[in-house]
């Protein structure tokens, strides 16, 4: 299951991170816990900082420097209108992606009983 999660994760990590950005900026450390207290305990920094590269140069997010109290100062990220209107297409997509997998799945669960 670890390499399936990995792979779907990847296609949906930008509107995850996003998602997450829409509550409150945030700082990649930040960000990375916030993802773990969520149960994506796989995720590590190195993939969520590159990720916020990206979706800093696409301009989704805003960044400001915060002066941090152990070290030269933090990157904090919030998300943006472009960022908002990204995450609501998003949303959309999931969406009916989710409603199309259900449906199959249901479909596949009733194949599967009519066999029995």
């Amino acid at each position: 299951m670890a390499k399936q999660m990995t792979e779907m994760l990847k296609g949906t990590l930008e509107g995850v991170v996003l998602a997450i950005l829409a509550t409150k900026p945030a700082y990649g450390y930040d960000i990375t816990a916030r993802l773990r207290d969520q149960g994506f305990t796989d995720i590590v920094e190195g993939t969520v900082y590159a990720l916020l590269i990206r979706i800093e140069q696409r301009g989704l997010v805003d960044v400001e420097k915060v002066p941090s109290e152990k070290g030269p100062p933090r990157k904090v990220y919030s998300l943006n209108a472009a960022g908002a209107e990204y995450l609501d297409e998003f949303w959309k997509t999931w969406a009916f992606l989710a409603d199309r997998i259900e449906h199959l799945r249901g479909e596949v669960a009733a194949t599967e009983t009519e066999g029995e």
